[in-house]
């Protein structure tokens, strides 16, 4: 919910009080992904062959050894490795690929079972523009590498999936390849298929990581005593972002049905004056969430339900801390902020995603890192957020839109958060009704796992299928 413009627009100071104060959230049906028939092999060779290295460069191919087509948005390989000290972070990169490095995806995670070999793992997976692979075809080359956030040197020599002496492509059954969520290639290091019960897919991982926050939210009102039992506020207190004087209205937050599904709607309402202005916002009331993943399904709009168009309006979906103090170092803030009418000095609709490391409100001075898209984001979105120990990422709709650096890792956990606002009255002169709708259909987060887009569609359907609206297994903190 930042209500700052990344590069140097005036913020309003949020306290605290004004962060806790409102909540909710809601359902629309994701299905999972349909198994493809067949198999997969994959090859593997090395370019850095040495026990150390600056970079580990592993690079594939991956093979359809089926019967039928495979949509390689479906496929996943996992690279297992030791990381050289607990508190190593680490960054992928792709050099060049047949298919394009557009189309190719890396992210880190954890085994469920460390062992002396592998206590992390690199996982490729491929957008929805890859393509698909037709029986007995493969990738072409992908010349991966990953390194140390901090460029020191790395030891292959004790990384599970390496081998300096493959510099040549050749099958490789040390790193593991997934089908729509099957194994079905490799052999991972003991105890940690990637289709074993502490998968990140799994709705029961046990304490240790994985612990999973999932709202459906069926609720029946803003009212309705399951929203304070589950963990949300909805927002009635004053203060900022937004208009001067506006109202934070928790009677705007309603749980309509939307193709069959319970949604929850922010809107936000005005007629010109800050006293006709009311926004929305829904915050958990804990702040226990920290590294992992974090998605939402979240429906933006470019025009009012109702009234003339034009207004400076927020629509979003972050994570955030207090400010402890004026340029304080252990503020983190992560955000979606979807502009449809533009503002902050953009003329037409924008979406930002934007990594804080600090702010002070006055004078304004900002530490972040963001990136943005002029484009319409009209329409229902899968926005997914990760944070590890290395970067943050950002996707949506299943593809990369952002990596920010790991100066903007956070130190403190962090609550979650919906909200709907003003930036100010500027958009238009109309002086009629208007108000605009933000939905949003479910909400998840994954306590120190990375998990993939395809991924989080795969748990959401989990719990949606076994007729789960609502779990919160994240311990306080």
């Amino acid at each position: 919910m930042s209500n700052r413009p990344p590069t140097g627009r005036r913020r309003v100071a949020l306290a605290l009080s004004a962060l806790l104060g409102g909540t909710a959230l809601v359902a629309v049906p994701m299905s999972a992904p349909a198994a493809a028939a067949g198999g997969l092999a994959v090859q593997y060779r090395t370019s850095a062959s040495g026990a150390t290295a600056d970079q580990s460069e592993p690079w594939f191919k991956v093979r359809n050894t089926g019967s039928a087509s495979v949509q390689l948005s479906q496929v996943r390989i996992r690279y297992y490795f030791k990381a050289d000290s607990a508190s190593a972070g680490y960054r992928f990169a792709c050099s060049w690929a047949v298919k394009g490095c557009a189309n190719v995806t890396g992210t880190f995670g954890t085994p469920a079972h460390p062992t002396a070999t592998a206590d992390r793992y690199l996982e490729i997976g491929f957008t929805s523009t890859a393509g698909a692979l037709a029986p007995g075809a493969d990738t072409g080359d992908m010349q991966l590498r990953f390194y140390q956030s901090s460029w020191q040197t790395l030891n292959q020599a004790d990384d599970y999936s390496f081998n300096g002496a493959q510099t040549s492509y050749a099958d490789w059954n040390k790193v593991t390849a997934q089908l729509a969520g099957t194994t079905v290639w490799g052999t991972a290091p003991a105890g940690n298929d990637p289709t074993d019960p502490t998968d990140p897919t799994d709705p029961t991982d046990p304490p240790g990581g994985g612990q999973a926050l999932f709202d459906d939210f069926t609720y029946a009102s803003y009212t309705d005593p399951a929203i304070s039992a589950h963990g949300w506020n909805v927002r009635s207190n004053s203060g900022g972002p937004g208009v001067p004087g506006a109202t934070w209205d928790p009677s705007k937050v309603t749980f309509p049905v939307v193709s069959g599904n319970k949604v929850m709607n922010l809107q936000t309402s005005t007629s010109g004056t800050a006293e006709s202005t009311r926004q929305t916002e829904v915050v958990s009331r804990s702040t226990k969430f920290k590294n992992g993943t974090y998605a939402a399904r979240v429906r933006f709009a470019d025009a009012p339900e109702s009234g003339p168009d034009g207004d400076h309006l927020v629509q979003t979906f972050f994570t955030i801390n207090d400010l402890t103090a004026p340029m304080a170092d252990d503020y983190a803030e992560y955000d979606f902020e979807y502009l449809p009418n533009g503002g902050w000095g953009e003329p037409g609709n924008i979406l930002y995603t934007t990594s804080w490391e600090t702010y002070n409100p006055d004078p304004w001075q900002a530490v972040n890192q963001h990136t943005e898209a002029r484009q319409s984001y009209a329409g229902w979105h899968d926005l997914v957020l990760t944070i590890d120990s290395g970067s943050i990422k950002y996707f949506i709709d299943g593809q990369l839109f952002g990596t920010h650096d790991a100066q903007y890792l956070p130190e403190r956990p962090m609550s979650i958060n919906f909200n709907q606002w003003l930036i100010d009255l500027a958009g238009q002169t109309a002086t009629g009704a208007r108000a605009y709708d933000e939905q949003v259909d479910y909400v998840l987060h994954v306590k120190d796992q990375v998990l993939t887009p395809a991924q989080v569609a795969a748990k959401v359907a989990v719990y949606r299928g076994a007729g789960t609206a609502f779990v919160d297994e994240v311990p306080a903190p």
